[in-house]
């Protein structure tokens, strides 16, 4: 469920001037639309520039989220918004540099695609940090059929899990990834696999959308029976989220996870 989106000045002035210690003094603000984890999400004009903000009060259940951005940004120089600083009190308030660009355009023959697939190429041939993040294996426990499956999704690879579009900002000719709150460690194949079900929700038919990734080794390379696992495992998850929230794009995503199935399916790729 979507957190509700509140503007810079209604934040606490103590809030406020904590960060105006490390921006100076704010000129104006843009409440930031697109998203759904932070209560804060804003464009700051500031006497030093123009920086991102977002931020979640330090009572909200999901707070974690914040570390989970603020921990794994050193790592994934070059391909996320740079995180310039954080203040914690009240309010947790994370500032990162402010990137001029467009949210991804995930529809059929999009020159923004090549750009993305480039990202996740250089993203894949990271080794996971040791750093205390979920992994695939248990994040994907409750929807697979039995415990010996989660052995395909095991692996040592940084995956960022969400490729929501609005999670992709395309500035100076490259993919920037944000919104790292469910970095997992994992099989590379991963996230590939988690792209494919956007490119459908898009508008790519399952084969359309696996021809964008196909060129990914960590795709390329993937075990068949791996791919069954999580194609299974997707229906059941989206099925979950379905039951609870009638939210159009949840129906979408619910709809395109059981045609990824189909498709497999259709293909005698399972057997």
């Amino acid at each position: 469920m979507a957190v509700a989106r509140i503007h810079w000045d209604d934040l606490p002035n103590e809030t406020r001037a904590a960060v105006e210690k490390h921006t100076g003094s704010v000129w104006s603000s843009q409440t930031v639309s697109e998203g759904l984890n932070s209560a804060v999400a804003a464009l700051l004009d500031t006497v030093s520039g123009k920086v991102f903000i977002k931020g979640l009060h330090r009572d909200y259940p999901r707070r974690w989220t914040q570390d989970m951005e603020a921990m794994i940004n050193p790592h994934v120089h070059g391909l996320a918004p740079r995180l310039l600083w954080r203040v914690e009190g009240e309010w947790d308030v994370l500032g990162f540099e402010a990137v001029d660009g467009h949210h991804a355009d995930f529809g059929p023959g999009s020159s923004d695609l090549p750009l993305l697939v480039g990202t996740m190429m250089a993203l894949g041939k990271l080794s996971c940090p040791n750093l205390p993040m979920k992994v695939a294996e248990h994040r994907w426990r409750t929807y697979v059929a039995a415990p010996e499956e989660l052995k395909w999704l095991r692996g040592d690879r940084l995956l960022h899990t969400d490729y929501n579009p609005v999670n992709v900002l395309i500035a100076d000719g490259r993919a920037l990834l944000i919104d790292w709150a469910w970095p997992t460690r994992g099989a590379g194949w991963i996230d590939p696999a988690c792209l494919i079900l956007r490119l459908m929700a898009g508008g790519h038919t399952a084969e359309e959308a696996e021809r964008v990734v196909a060129q990914t080794p960590a795709w390329s390379s993937a075990p068949e029976e791996g791919i069954e696992v999580f194609a299974r495992a997707n229906v059941r998850l989206w099925d979950e989220i379905a039951g609870n929230d009638s939210a159009p794009w949840i129906k979408r995503m619910t709809r395109v996870a059981h045609e990824w199935l189909e498709y497999w399916a259709s293909t005698d790729r399972l057997g």
